[in-house]
Parts: C-alpha cells; sequence; structure tokens
C-alpha cells in the first residue's frame, strides 16, 4: 500500500557523462527502480561531464538505496551523494524568533528594553490582567507534549518529539497567524506535568496539549481547564474530532443519510476515540458501538477506567458484543482511530449501502483504501496520498485564532461543532462529491472561517471566565 511521497523525498547528487541521453538515461533508472522524478537539475558542465541533481519521491530508506544502486550502475555514472530532503528541512529547526518591533537606536532601546519597559511592568504589576495587551501573552500558545504518544510512534521521549512540535507551531504561524512555542516535557507524571504547565502558563495565551498518552490525558486537560484562566485545548481528541465530524457531515451528504439514523462503528476508545464519539454524539448521532482491541464495548463488560465505563453507559444500546469485524456487518460508517490492517475488503463489503469508511489510523490505515474502495461509497484515510485527508490542520489553527480573538478560557460543545461546520461548509455544494468531501489543508478561508464560527459562539454563550481584551495604554 507504500506510494512514493514527498515525506520520503532524497536528492541524489550525480556525476554522468557529458552526452545528449545523459539526463533520460538517469530519470529512467530512476523511474524503473519505482520512484516519483519530481526534478531534475544540471548543476555544473563540463567539457568531459556533468553534475546532475536528480530529485525523486520514494517509499522510504531502503527504496531510496535501491534507487541509488541502480543509479549507480549506468555505465559512466557515480553518486556523489544522496540527501533526504526531510531531515535537511529539519537542520537547525523550523522556527526562529523575530521581534516584531526593530531596535534601531538608542530611542527604540529606551522604550522596548530599559528604561522605558519598566513603566510597562509596574502596569501589569497593578493589574496582570494587562499583559494579554502588554505583551507576547495575546497571540502566543504553548504546545505541550511529554512525548508519550507521538504521531504512530508510541512513547518516544520529548527530544523525539520536538520536530514535531516544531511543525505544529510552524502550522499555528502558517495558518492563523498565531505564535506557538514547544514545551517538551521531561515527565510523564500527571501531577508534575499539571505543575509545569500552570507555572509556565503567564506567559501563554493558551495550551494545545499533544501527543500525550490516554487516559493520562484526559485529566491532564481536565485539571488545567479548571485551575487556568486561558484555554487548554487537547488537539489529539478535539482537533480530530472537529475535522472528523466536517468529513462525516459531507459524506452523509453526498449518500444521503442522517447522523442520527446512521449506525456507527468506532475502532479505537484512546483519546480520540472517545472525542469523536462524544463530539457526533452532541451532533445528534444516537446509534454509535465503541471497539476496542477486544472487541464491542457493552454495559456487560468490565471495565476499569472511567471513560470505558462512560462509553459503555452512552453507546451500543443494543448491547452488542462482538468483534470489530463483525460489528461493522450492515454499519453505515467506519470510524477507525486505533491499529493498521483490523479489516479487510471483504468485512468492509459486509457493511450497509453506501457505507462510509474513515481509515484514520496513520501511516498505515485500518483497512486499504483502495479495498474498501471497491465497496463503500465514501472513502476517507489520515494520508496525503489518498483522496479526503482528514487533516487536523483543518482544525486547529483556526480554533486556536477564535479562542485568543474571543479572549476566552472555555472550549464548549457548540464551539466544537460550529467549527466542524465551517470546516464542512467550505465545500461548496458544486464540489461535493465522493472524493472530495474535506476542504484543502491550504484553503485560506478554512482557518478564518473556524476561527469566526468560534468567536461567534463564544459570544452566544457568555461565560464568567471569558476575558475582555486590554486595551494598550
Amino acid at each position: 500500500m507504500a506510494n512514493p511521497g514527498p515525506g520520503n523525498s532524497v536528492t541524489l547528487r550525480v556525476e554522468a557523462p557529458a552526452s545528449f541521453t545523459a539526463t533520460s538515461e538517469l530519470a529512467s533508472a530512476a523511474a524503473a527502480a519505482g520512484a516519483v522524478i519530481t526534478a531534475l537539475d544540471v548543476v555544473e558542465s563540463h567539457a568531459a561531464g556533468m553534475v546532475v541533481d536528480l530529485t525523486c519521491n520514494t517509499t522510504g530508506a531502503e527504496h531510496a538505496e535501491q534507487v541509488r544502486s541502480a543509479i549507480d550502475g549506468l555505465d559512466g555514472v557515480l553518486v556523489r551523494n544522496m540527501s533526504d530532503r526531510t531531515f535537511l528541512m529539519h537542520l537547525g529547526g523550523k522556527l526562529e524568533v523575530v521581534p516584531r518591533e526593530p531596535i534601531r537606536n538608542r530611542d527604540d532601546l529606551s522604550r522596548a528594553y530599559t528604561p522605558g519597559v519598566a513603566r510597562v511592568c509596574l502596569a501589569i504589576a497593578e493589574d496582570k490582567h494587562k499583559a494579554r495587551a502588554l505583551t507576547v501573552k495575546r497571540n502566543t500558545i504553548a504546545v505541550v507534549t511529554d512525548g508519550s504518544a507521538v504521531l504512530g510512534l508510541g512513547n518516544i521521549g520529548p527530544e523525539a518529539a520536538l520536530p514535531v512540535m516544531e511543525g505544529k507551531a510552524a502550522l499555528f504561524k502558517q495558518f492563523a497567524g498565531v505564535d506557538a512555542w514547544p514545551v517538551c516535557l521531561d515527565t510523564q507524571d500527571t501531577e508534575e506535568i499539571i505543575r509545569i504547565v500552570k507555572a509556565i502558563a503567564p506567559v501563554y495565551g493558551g495550551v494545545n496539549l499533544e501527543d500525550i498518552a490516554a487516559p493520562r490525558c484526559f485529566e491532564i486537560e481536565q485539571r488545567l481547564r479548571d485551575e487556568l484562566d486561558i484555554p487548554v485545548f487537547h488537539d489529539d481528541q478535539h482537533g480530530t474530532a472537529i475535522v472528523t465530524l466536517a468529513a462525516l457531515t459531507n459524506a452523509l451528504r453526498v449518500v444521503g443519510k442522517s447522523i442520527g439514523d446512521v449506525r456507527i462503528v468506532v475502532s479505537g476508545v484512546g483519546a480520540a476515540g472517545n472525542a469523536i464519539i462524544q463530539l457526533l454524539q452532541a451532533q445528534g448521532a444516537k446509534h454509535i458501538v465503541a471497539c476496542d482491541r477486544h472487541g464491542a464495548i457493552h454495559s456487560g463488560g468490565d471495565y476499569t477506567d472511567a471513560h470505558r465505563i462512560a462509553l459503555a453507559q452512552s453507546t451500543n444500546e443494543e448491547d452488542f458484543t462482538g468483534t470489530l469485524a463483525e460489528a461493522i456487518a450492515g454499519a453505515d460508517v467506519f470510524i477507525g482511530v486505533s491499529a493498521p490492517n483490523l479489516l479487510t475488503g471483504e468485512d468492509i463489503a459486509r457493511m450497509a449501502d453506501d457505507a462510509i469508511v474513515f481509515a484514520m489510523a496513520n501511516p498505515v490505515p485500518e483497512v486499504d483504501p483502495i479495498e474498501a474502495s471497491r465497496t463503500a461509497a465514501v472513502v476517507a484515510t489520515g494520508r496525503s496520498d489518498f483522496p479526503n485527508q482528514i487533516n487536523n490542520v483543518l482544525a486547529f489553527p483556526g480554533v486556536f485564532r477564535g479562542l485568543l480573538d474571543a479572549g476566552t478560557a472555555d472550549i464548549t460543545p457548540a464551539m466544537l461543532v460550529a467549527a466542524a461546520q465551517a470546516i464542512a461548509d467550505r465545500v461548496d455544494p458544486d464540489e461535493l462529491n465522493a472524493s472530495f468531501i474535506i476542504p484543502s489543508v491550504f484553503d485560506p478561508l478554512v482557518s478564518v472561517e473556524v476561527a469566526e464560527a468560534i468567536v461567534q459562539a463564544a459570544r452566544a454563550e457568555p461565560t464568567e471566565q471569558t476575558q475582555a481584551a486590554e486595551p494598550a495604554e
């Protein structure tokens, strides 16, 4: 199922003879080895030969070596070196700090720093809420992780999680103008994480929790929401739920079914699965069966964690007790946020007519999307190399832009539903089809409209925690 993609792109610097066919022979050799050529540039030329940079997408390190060997095997050709373009992008990190106001002379220095800054400090000391207007707090969030559940890689620790958190921060800035900074904690103790985040909170206007394993993530989020006066958002839960609801809204439009009528099976009852189920229920879903690795969650099960106990009470009204494969027989919708290769094309064929399949385990989905598409009406994944990519970047930049603009600490189900509706509505009815149920992550209006939806929902539900933005002095 793996296809060559830009995540495994390499550039080979190659010495080749100065012949009319040299570049075409290089391209043919790479293509014959299964690579997808994206660029071919002559970087040096001499009487006896030339140097060519050949850039191509591969399926991974082993495939890249096969491509290198194929090119090296040509007569008169030598591969000088091969560079992994993903690693090159990460050299030195992906973030930097840039001052908003230039400091060009003593006049600027006196106002940006001493002595003028003291007056601003005293103003904040008299009223700490002024920090929101007079510091980075107004537009800055912390992207916090303990490295315990990074992508599909598992518990790889805070240092290994840092490239992901850098990427997240870059996306916040790129898509919503939100300044974000990685905060990777070298602890996986719940109380210590809560204590640290509370201690650094004065700097930030919000906290985005990221890649923290369940069930610890549930308590951390709830405690921080209760004990801080800034918004705390666990993207693995609520970002995933927002985009899933948006995609399902449009998928149901394609097949002409109602969310209140369809039977939905969710595979995975961790952070994402729980949040998806809660948001679907908030939008009117009534018939949901949640499955973990042992099968369906049901009222007769012996569960020790609070979230499975709650799911047993709020889902599976028929008390179905079978396996995941048995559960999806006759189901209208399958949503997977669990593990790879749990289902086959034959399993999907036993679903109801006009079935919807969201196989979102990454990078390998719960079922091969090609196999699923043979019988399902709509198929979506978390991958960029198939149609209908369900990607959290459609949600979290706009959500935080809206929360910061609204000056609210509360995050309500109504806000999440409004954000999902805004994403779904970015697909025009004339564009909607089985292969286009979700807008592009590069649609510049997605984050704008999600932010506006959050602001409007916040205004409709004023709370004691809503903060009025302080005017600059």
